[in-house]
């Protein structure tokens, strides 16, 4: 195969297999996803350089270090083509899927923080949320089927380069895998809800689930009915309705692995 660009390493791929990477098919049928921007694609190097399977770059600016991962250098036009956002910053990585991550099976070792995402879809919120998580100490995150794709390109975008830092199951069987955990592994369900009551202080030293809903419909009555507790955020409510699900679940995370502080 010919260089694609004069002094350039070659791309170890059709072109159009770079571009399946955009869809959800084309992510499971390739065991790949697509990390951009030069910020995520250091991260992601440094974090985890076994799962960067290949390095692209638009031309010859200058790569960061990710071992044993080659680098194929493409034109910008052809750069344009194979990245996802509209205004591509010249480097991304191709980076292996991680197994079982559409499996209805939990990992043997689940830990003890778990998020559950019912039926979160903007891409954007999903992403940031497992942001927060990470950031929070979470082992991993249930997502329900129609939950937007964790490894979707604006999902992996918002995530900050964060999307390998836990474990994930995106499945229909995401309420059984969150009874399993129940019944299996003593976690506890803690739901939240604008109508719920409840105050839940942390540190909760007990190994529980977070499931946080849908950003129009909020929880499921399969979900809240999982729930031991629901907990509410408390909020100027004659000012604003609601929190966005991506800040109300920021909110309830630290809630729930922070040691309560008393009021001055």
């Amino acid at each position: 195969m010919a260089p694609d660009i004069q002094g350039g390493c070659p791309i170890l791929r059709p072109r159009a297999w770079y571009k399946a990477l955009k869809s959800l098919n084309g992510r499971r049928e390739n065991g790949a996803f697509l990390v951009e921007g030069p910020r995520a694609v250091s991260q992601t190097g440094r974090q985890f350089p076994d799962c960067v399977m290949e390095v692209l770059v638009d031309g010859t600016r200058e790569v960061p270090p990710i071992r044993d991962a080659p680098v194929s250098r493409l034109t910008a036009r052809q750069f344009k083509g194979v990245a996802s956002s509209q205004n591509p910053q010249g480097i991304a990585a191709v980076v292996r899927l991680p197994d079982d991550v559409y499996s209805d099976r939990p990992p043997s070792e689940p830990g003890r923080r778990v998020l559950l995402l019912d039926d979160v879809q903007d891409p954007g919120n999903v992403g940031t949320l497992v942001r927060s998580a990470a950031a929070f100490g979470f082992d991993g995150i249930l997502l329900t089927a129609k939950c937007a794709d964790p490894f979707a390109p604006k999902c992996v975008q918002a995530s900050a380069g964060s999307m390998l830092s836990l474990w994930l199951r995106r499945t229909p069987s995401c309420y059984a895998l969150a009874e399993e955990l129940t019944r299996e592994k003593g976690f506890v369900v803690i739901a939240a809800d604008v109508a719920g009551e409840e105050q839940v202080a942390g540190p909760v030293e007990h190994p529980f689930v977070l499931a946080l809903g849908n950003e129009g419909g909020g929880l499921s009555e399969r979900c809240r009915n999982l729930a031991r507790f629901v907990m509410s955020i408390p909020i100027e409510r004659e000012r604003v309705e609601s929190l966005n699900v991506a800040a109300a679940g920021a909110v309830c995370m630290y809630s729930l692995v922070s040691p309560a502080r008393r009021r001055s």
